[in-house]
């Protein structure tokens, strides 16, 4: 069962940023995009890339610096290649200031 984490606060995560958390021993990043959470596997399904480190943000979406995959930050779809695979997605929350990652 998924249990809440609480990995940060959520006032570091900037508007357009990406920030990368270990969480139960799985590499999550947290972004904030049009005033939103949205937490994700900051693992690329194409080569293995770290999104959160050079991935540029672009309303609900986030490119991969390596090749250019774009992922949906809500839904995880991989929405142009070379990637096929979605990334995982997480529920996130500002709960009075701390940052929680469900996962």
């Amino acid at each position: 069962m998924a249990e809440w984490v609480t990995v940060g606060k959520a006032e570091d995560i900037g508007e357009g940023d990406a920030t990368a958390y270990d969480v139960n021993g799985e590499e999550i990043a947290v972004a904030r995009a049009d005033g939103a959470l949205y937490a994700f596997s900051d693992v690329c399904t194409h080569r293995r890339c770290n999104l959160s480190s050079g991935g540029e943000i672009d309303g609900t979406t986030i490119e991969c610096e390596c090749h250019g995959s774009v992922f949906d930050l809500v839904t995880g779809e991989a929405l142009e290649g070379p990637a096929t695979e979605p990334i995982a997605v997480y529920p996130v929350s500002d709960d009075s200031g701390d940052l929680r990652i469900q996962a």
